[in-house]
């Protein structure tokens, strides 16, 4: 039996971000990006969880697990499992429809 989780994703930062729609560079520290997913048990701090792009797989660690009463699932914290992301699996993601870019600040 699988459960949805939404995985809350933080990325390093990267040397050529993209540009928003004003021209400056986006920081990663600011974003997050989301998704839900199904899993067949919830994952435990520490551990890699397998994460796709449409182009490809990385692995996520996990930092911290959350339930969500307003969601009524839980949130399961990664960050991009690796110290630096390619340049290829960056742009993957941030053109990705199935991710959500969600900024930090309002």
């Amino acid at each position: 039996m699988s459960q949805e989780i939404e995985i809350n994703l933080r990325i390093p930062q990267v040397k050529d971000p993209i540009k928003d729609a004003r021209g400056w560079p986006i920081n990663n520290a600011d974003i997050r990006f989301t998704m839900r997913i199904q899993v067949p048990n919830i994952p435990k701090v520490g551990e890699l969880i397998p994460l796709t792009t449409r182009t490809g797989r990385f692995d996520g660690s996990v930092t911290r697990t959350e339930w969500s009463d307003e969601k009524d699932l839980f949130i399961i914290y990664c960050q991009y499992s690796k110290r630096a992301i390619p340049q290829e699996e960056y742009v993957a993601l941030m053109n990705d429809p199935q991710w959500t870019r969600k900024p930090l600040l309002p």
